[in-house]
């Protein structure tokens, strides 16, 4: 059933990647939100957008799409290296504003525009979707119930599957102060959804490194040098003084996958697969307690599952368009809304203090 009063919604990176694969399909399919209008850096592409999702209004300048009294919240799934720009440009049109995760291309980034939304009173989300993920929600749940008892150790691990070689038009990812990367992406959003679920860090150390130091250009037939971490590796303790650990590689061939581990003293709690962005339907959530034979799944009950069928049938948009409810009803009713620009600067911090432990070899408290 469609919403009598649903988001409107100005899509800017309408021509990119992320934007088209995971969000179109969602707004398109939610009553609580519609794609309203969609921007891009040219006219031609920005009608040529609009043209194939069925959109009236195309733009190809921020500040117009800005200007539209109709729209009332802007996505910003363009490169991260322009998420600021573009970010402060809709806040200050008085847009409630949803921008890709990094928020920034460092932490500076991000904390200016996390003020300037309390500043003007304005709503805003950060895409770490595991926070609207039922898997994620319901391990959430569980752990806070007392399902393991007092947590004592966490284990996280994801092998993913990379590539030595890609074309020109995505190695521009290979400069590490460009805030696009395994560790700020892949590690980023792994590391948020374990301090979803076990609380925050309050201490770390680390080993960040590059294994790859090169990249080579299919079409340009050239290497190019990378900073690019791909392998970040990390022990330390959260708030209720749990030891954890959590490896992020990325592996040129044959990734093992995901796994999440919790060991409490009265039982265990796993999940296996779905490490990644799209990947709902393969998080399996298992458990069990002292005398059980064997671990048991946990499937996340349908009260954690907002978005209708058509739109978890498409991967990529389920805990997307999830994260689309929770902004639109924050946006109409006023509730808090997870994940915001202000929690963005706290995840931001995080990966600042396992840098610093990592270049340091020292042990670092961290103040979020």
């Amino acid at each position: 059933m469609t919403s009598p009063n649903p988001l409107r919604v100005g899509l800017i990176g309408a021509g990119g990647r992320w934007g088209p694969w995971a969000h179109v399909p969602a707004l398109q399919n939610l009553p609580e939100a519609q794609l309203y209008a969609v921007c891009t850096a040219h006219a031609d592409t920005a009608q040529a957008a609009a043209d194939k999702y069925g959109v009236k209004h195309a733009y190809s300048d921020v500040k117009a799409l800005g200007k539209d009294p109709q729209v009332e919240a802007a996505l910003v799934a363009v490169r991260v290296p322009a998420h600021y720009a573009l970010s402060k440009s809709v806040l200050e049109a008085g847009k409630h504003c949803y921008c890709e995760w990094p928020l920034g291309a460092n932490t500076k980034e991000a904390e200016e525009l996390a003020a300037l939304a309390r500043k003007l009173k304005l709503k805003t989300m950060v895409g770490l979707q595991r926070r609207a993920s039922p898997a994620y929600l319901y391990m959430r749940e569980l752990i806070k119930d007392g399902y393991v008892g007092e947590v004592l150790t966490v284990n996280m691990m994801l092998m993913n599957s990379g590539v030595l070689t890609r074309t020109s038009d995505r190695t521009w990812q290979r400069d590490a102060k460009l805030g696009a990367n395994p560790f700020t992406i892949t590690f980023g959003h792994s590391i948020d959804a374990l301090c979803m679920v076990v609380g925050e860090f309050t201490e770390v150390s680390a080993l960040v490194s590059t294994r790859v130091p090169q990249w080579f250009e299919t079409d340009t037939k050239q290497y190019v040098d990378t900073t690019a971490p791909d392998n970040i590796m990390v022990h330390g303790r959260v708030g209720g003084g749990a030891a954890v650990s959590a490896y992020v590689g990325v592996q040129p061939y044959l990734g093992s996958g995901y796994r999440f581990e919790i060991y409490g003293k009265k039982g265990s709690l796993m999940m296996i697969g779905g490490g990644e962005a799209g990947q709902e339907e393969s998080r399996k959530l298992f458990g069990g307690h002292k005398d059980d034979k064997q671990l048991k799944e946990l499937p996340a009950p349908d009260r954690l599952k907002w978005v209708p069928e058509s739109v978890r049938k498409v991967g990529r948009a389920y805990d997307v368009g999830q994260m689309w409810v929770k902004f639109a009803e924050s946006i109409r009713g006023g509730a808090p809304v997870e994940a915001d620009f202000d929690h963005a600067v706290k995840r931001h911090r995080l990966l600042d203090a396992i840098a610093r432990a990592s270049e340091t070899g020292q042990r670092q408290k961290v103040a979020l």
